[in-house]
Order: C-alpha cells, then sequence, then structure tokens
C-alpha cells in the first residue's frame, strides 16, 4: 500500500474505486492532506504582548476606564438622566491625539447605521444620547471637549495628546428616552407598575488595544460589546416606591431598605434554601396603599467590571440565596420579578437557577468573583451583563433554566475573559454555549438535560447530525466572520452551536477529558479581566493540550469543511481470515477527524480501535491489518456517531 499512499497524497482528487463483495462504485475524493495540515497557521509571531504560548507577555497592557454615574429615572417621561465622569489610564506605550467613546443609545435614531444595514429600518425611534455639557479635565486643566459624532460614536480630539501612563477625565452630563421598544434598554408595564431594564445607558470607553488600535465598530445590535474594564461607583435615584436591583454591591441598605427587608437579606446570606425579601402579597398590598412620595438614590459599587447594568421597578417580588463558591467563599444570588412571573413552574425557582449555575461554573472554570448575582425578568428575554442577566418574564420550567444558566455563563464569557464581542461571537456565545451542556448535565441529576445543540432547542437530537447541514451550505459563513455580517438564519448555528460542539469534540474526541479541561482552565487563567484574540485561545489549547490543533482551528473554526468517512473494503489475507482481515478506509471530503472503528466477530465479540488524525496526514486511503482467528460479522466506523460525519449511510460493512 505504501506506493497507493503516495499516488493518492500527490493526487487526491483522483477517482476512488471501494468495493463491497462484487459491487463497485467509483467516488470522487476531496480530501487534500497538504491543505488541511499545511504549515504557517499563525499570521503573527508570539511576541512580548502576546506570547506564543498564548498567555498574555510579559509587557501586555490594556487601558483602564473607572466611571463615577449619578443617574436618575423620570418615571413619567420615560427619560433617564445622568452626570457621569470616565477616568481613563492610558496604559498603552502610545500617545493619543483622540479619544473615542461608544453611544450605544444612538443605534435607536432614525438615522443610526443599524437602521440600513440588514433590511428596512426600525419603525420607532428616539433621539439617542442628549448631551448638555462635555468637559475634559487633563493635568489639572478643565476645557469644553472638542467633539464629533458619528451614528454611535464619539470622537474627542484632544487640544494635546494623552501621554503613554497619563491619565485624564471626561464628564458628560446627558439625557435620553427609554424606549418601550428597545431590545436591552426598554420598560415592560405590569399590573403593578412599569419595570425598567436599564442597559448601554451611559457613553464607554472603547477599547484601544494592540491588534486594532481604536476598536470603532459602530454598535449595530447582532455584535455586541468590546469594553475596558475598571471601577464602578453609581447611584440611581427613583421614586421611593421602587427597587433598584444593580450590577455590584448595594452600598446603602439602611437607606433604601425596610428594617424586614435588610434582616431578610441577612438570612439569605447563610440560606442555600431561597429566602423571600419581598414576597407577591407585600407586593399587591404596597402597590394598592402606598403613594409615591419623594425619591430614594440607590448606591452601588462594582470593582473589577467592564460594564453594570440595573432593573428598576415597585413591582418586583425579590428572593435570594447563598452561593458557595470554592474556598469558601460566598456570594448572593438574588431574582426580581413581577407578581405574573411567580410560582414553582416558572420565577420561583429562577434563583435556585442561578445559585447552581454559578457554584457549577465556579467549581469547573474559575471562581465568580463579584458579591452578587441578579437575575431580573423583562422583555430583553436572554441577556448579559456583570453581575445580572435579563431574561424573559414569561419564561418557566426549563427554558427559565437555560436562558438563565446561558446568561449567567456569559459573566465567564465575556464579563471575565474580556473578548471582543462585536468581531468574534464564537468566543464568547460558542464557548458559553459549550459550558452550558456540561452545567445542565450536572444541574439536579440531569432534570433539564441533555442540552446537546445549542441554545434554543436543548436535547432535540444528535448535535453531529444537525451540524451537518451548515456545513454543507455553500452559504453559510465561517466562525471567524464579523458578528455583525452573519444573517439571523446563521446567527445560532454558526455562533453559538458549531463552536461549542467543536469544544464538546476536542474534549469528548480529540484530546479527552483530563487534557481538555486542563487547557481550557489555563485560557480562562491567562485571559482573566483582559483581551484575548482567536489566535491566543488556539495557542493556549496547543501548547497546554500538547498538541498541534492547528489542523482542527483550520477546518472547523476557519472553514466549514464536511468530514465524509467510508469503508472501501474488507477482506482476508489469502481468502484465509485465519491469516487476518485488512480494513480499507477512505476519507471522500475535506475534513480530517481521529475516528474510532467498531470490528464484531462472529461469536459476537467486539473489538474497538481508536485511528488518531495523522491516519490522515499522507493521504485519503488507510488501510488497517487486523489479526484475525475467526470470520468477521460487521465493521463500523464511529459507532456512537460523535462525528459529523455527512453520510452515515457508507461507515458500515457487513
Amino acid at each position: 500500500m505504501k506506493y497507493k499512499k503516495l499516488f493518492f497524497a500527490l493526487f487526491f482528487s483522483l477517482l476512488i474505486i471501494y468495493s463491497f463483495g462484487q459491487q463497485q462504485t467509483t467516488v470522487a475524493s476531496l480530501y487534500n492532506p497538504k491543505e488541511v495540515f499545511a504549515q504557517n497557521f499563525y499570521k503573527n509571531k508570539g511576541n512580548e504582548i502576546r506570547s506564543a504560548n498564548g498567555a498574555p507577555g510579559p509587557k501586555y497592557w490594556q487601558n483602564r476606564a473607572d466611571y463615577n454615574l449619578q443617574a436618575a429615572i423620570d418615571t413619567v417621561k420615560n427619560e433617564l438622566s445622568c452626570n457621569e465622569t470616565i477616568h481613563y489610564t492610558n496604559n498603552s506605550p502610545d500617545s493619543l491625539p483622540s479619544l473615542w467613546i461608544q453611544l450605544d443609545q444612538n443605534t435607536y435614531r432614525e438615522d443610526a447605521r443599524s437602521n440600513f444595514y440588514s433590511g428596512p429600518g426600525a419603525e420607532q425611534h428616539t433621539k439617542g444620547f442628549q448631551f448638555e455639557s462635555i468637559t475634559v479635565t487633563y493635568k489639572g486643566k478643565s476645557f469644553n471637549a472638542d467633539y464629533i459624532i458619528t451614528d454611535t460614536r464619539m470622537q474627542i480630539r484632544l487640544p494635546r495628546a494623552l501621554s503613554s501612563k497619563s491619565k485624564i477625565d471626561i464628564s458628560i452630563k446627558y439625557h435620553y428616552s427609554i424606549s418601550i421598544f428597545g431590545g436591552r434598554t426598554d420598560y415592560l408595564m405590569t399590573k403593578n407598575g412599569k419595570i425598567y431594564e436599564m442597559a448601554q445607558w451611559y457613553p464607554r470607553a472603547c477599547v484601544y488595544d494592540n491588534l486594532e488600535g481604536w476598536n470603532t465598530l459602530p454598535f449595530l445590535g447582532s455584535g455586541e460589546f468590546y469594553c475596558e474594564y475598571g471601577d464602578f461607583d453609581y447611584t440611581v435615584t427613583v421614586p421611593n416606591d421602587m427597587i433598584v436591583a444593580g450590577s455590584g454591591e448595594l452600598q446603602n441598605e439602611n437607606e433604601v431598605l425596610s428594617d424586614q427587608q435588610i434582616q431578610r437579606l441577612a438570612a439569605a446570606r447563610k440560606s442555600d434554601k431561597t429566602v423571600m425579601i419581598r414576597t407577591v402579597g407585600e407586593v399587591n398590598r404596597r402597590t394598592a396603599h402606598y403613594v409615591s412620595n419623594g425619591t430614594k438614590m440607590w448606591h452601588f459599587k462594582m470593582y473589577n467590571s467592564r460594564d453594570v447594568a440595573f432593573g428598576a421597578s415597585k413591582a418586583y417580588v425579590w428572593d435570594a440565596a447563598r452561593v458557595n463558591l470554592p474556598g469558601g467563599k460566598k456570594s448572593l444570588a438574588m431574582s426580581v420579578y413581577p407578581v405574573e412571573s411567580a410560582g414553582e413552574d416558572a420565577w420561583g425557582r429562577a434563583t435556585e437557577y442561578l445559585k447552581k449555575s454559578i457554584e457549577f461554573f465556579s467549581t469547573n472554570y474559575f471562581v465568580y468573583p463579584w458579591p452578587v448575582a441578579v437575575n431580573e425578568a423583562g422583555t430583553a428575554g436572554g441577556m448579559e451583563y456583570p453581575g445580572i442577566v435579563f431574561d424573559g418574564w414569561r419564561d418557566k420550567a426549563g427554558e427559565l433554566y437555560w436562558v438563565t444558566a446561558h446568561e449567567i455563563g456569559h459573566n465567564w464569557f465575556p464579563m471575565i475573559v474580556g473578548s471582543n464581542e462585536r468581531r468574534y461571537a464564537f468566543m464568547d456565545e460558542g464557548f458559553n454555549t459549550f459550558i452550558d451542556v456540561y452545567a445542565a448535565d450536572d444541574f439536579n441529576k440531569g432534570e433539564y438535560a441533555p442540552k446537546r445543540d445549542g441554545e434554543y432547542a436543548p436535547g432535540k437530537g444528535n448535535p453531529a447530525d444537525e451540524i451537518i447541514p451548515y456545513l454543507k451550505d455553500a452559504e453559510a459563513p465561517t466562525m471567524m466572520a464579523r458578528a455583525d455580517a452573519v444573517i439571523e438564519k446563521y446567527r445560532h448555528p454558526i455562533e453559538y452551536f458549531k463552536p461549542a460542539f467543536g469544544l464538546v469534540l476536542l474534549r469528548e474526541v480529540i484530546l479527552g477529558h483530563d487534557r481538555f479541561d486542563y487547557a481550557f482552565k489555563k485560557y480562562i487563567e491567562h485571559w482573566a479581566f483582559k483581551h484575548p484574540s482567536p489566535d491566543d485561545f488556539f495557542r493556549t489549547m496547543n501548547n497546554e493540550g500538547g498538541e498541534d490543533l492547528n489542523w482542527f482551528w483550520r477546518e472547523w473554526f476557519q472553514n466549514n469543511w464536511q468530514l465524509d468517512l467510508t469503508i472501501q473494503s474488507v477482506s482476508y489475507r489469502n481468502n484465509d481470515y485465519k491469516r487476518g482481515a485488512d480494513i480499507t478506509i477512505v476519507n471522500l471530503q475535506k475534513m480530517a477527524m481521529p475516528f474510532n472503528i467498531e470490528i464484531v466477530l462472529k461469536d459476537g465479540s467486539k473489538q474497538n480501535l481508536q485511528l488518531p488524525v495523522e491516519t490522515w496526514l499522507q493521504s485519503a486511503v488507510h488501510t488497517i491489518h487486523l489479526p484475525t482467528t475467526q470470520p468477521l460479522q460487521s465493521v463500523t466506523i464511529d459507532p456512537a456517531a460523535m462525528l459529523p460525519d455527512s453520510n452515515r449511510g457508507n461507515n458500515s460493512w457487513e
């Protein structure tokens, strides 16, 4: 077979004849080992900023943005107003002649780019951010900012460049209308009052990094966020009959909560069972008899975060429970929701879902770093921010568990591991969907398991089969496509499902649990509260997993190649089974994978052979010689159907 292997290595596209008894079929192979295993996978060499082993280098840097925010909500006008100060630190080696700020609320303007990039524009609009004043303070001197606004970005042009290792303050006074139609900043009418979900509610510093410089892609909607890390000190002033649930830790319980609520919260911090802080009866009774008079200011702090969000309402039912973290650490899980969402088949278990998810992710990946986590019910229907998630108020049972686990899982990707969602959605959506798979298996002995095919249809079928239509679809984008360039038809399968299933393949088929888990956790440790790129992930998995996986990154992440393994022939040496059997396997498509073969002997006993990916290093054809003492009954490739083989009909010989 030595000459035959060389023949296929040089002429991969020639016809392959494979036979079953006397029947012969002619099929063309598309496999080219020189393409799959090509050298020089990385465009850039490792350096002092980003090391070749995937870790941040000794000279890695990232800029910092700390925020002071004093916000107020006018519940009559449905308007948020705010005084904001961004304390910006330039840790880069570069002098910055200007600063770029994200203005996400401008995506709701009538002239926003987001109205035009994917079809007909929205029918409802706001005026976006309305600025009253913008000032800059640099080296003790304050001046009115020289700025321009382009869609969802603002450029502040400095009279003197911000030098390396220097700090500058930007103070912004603004307001904007809160829309009822916004997907992430919105309000919901309930029978006991409005529920406000407040996200992307303040101008945020764009990221300046060593990969792109300023990251100024506009906010179009699908591509989400890329933010600098910093500390947040913020207040929210609302009518005094409202509750505010926000990212971070409440600083002034004694000023905004009743004595009874304070006592119940103290009990919840010691309880593994959910404790009611504000019951359904108390919401109904207070709403019916309590008249709002004046306002309260809720004060929160959150450290080492890339964002903050909050919910506010007088309609909230409120419960909480302790979260047990590795090393004896504790956190607090809370849920706030309207009475319409109450019940043990619905949001009555929301805190349980939140608590158990955080405990699982903390034990297996990275310890949850913040003192509080909030599950908030509203219209956003599944949106994540550090320390708080917005989930659908109508969600129940398994649907509520899955969305809760998924959204709080985003606190690991990208809130802890701070990837660029606006460019590479797979690094947050896909990685998070992957950890959901194992969280669902673990929760309450698999009450809502399995979750095997992405976010929206858990347990529907075999993921190896369900991904195949997208591998065959010539119009499907790859995972490396810019997030906003992926049309809705492909958004879930390509950004969520395919990367998640790819990591399952790495763990279950290619590396094994031990090597994968070690490498994956090292990636999280390397890039916690930092900004990784896809190459940083690929390099970490290669180095810490001890395998050159560039063939896999190329075929699965950079391309949508197919796999089709087939049995070409099974024969006995000199027609005598006592001399052993020759089993010839052919790779008909462009993807290479390690694979398992199950051999059933005449007496019903079985043998399993595990073939590595090097089987395909030189050729599209591989022959295995199997010593035998009895005839073969059947030979099957991938009997457990773990691989995305596009034609399982040619995987068996009998």
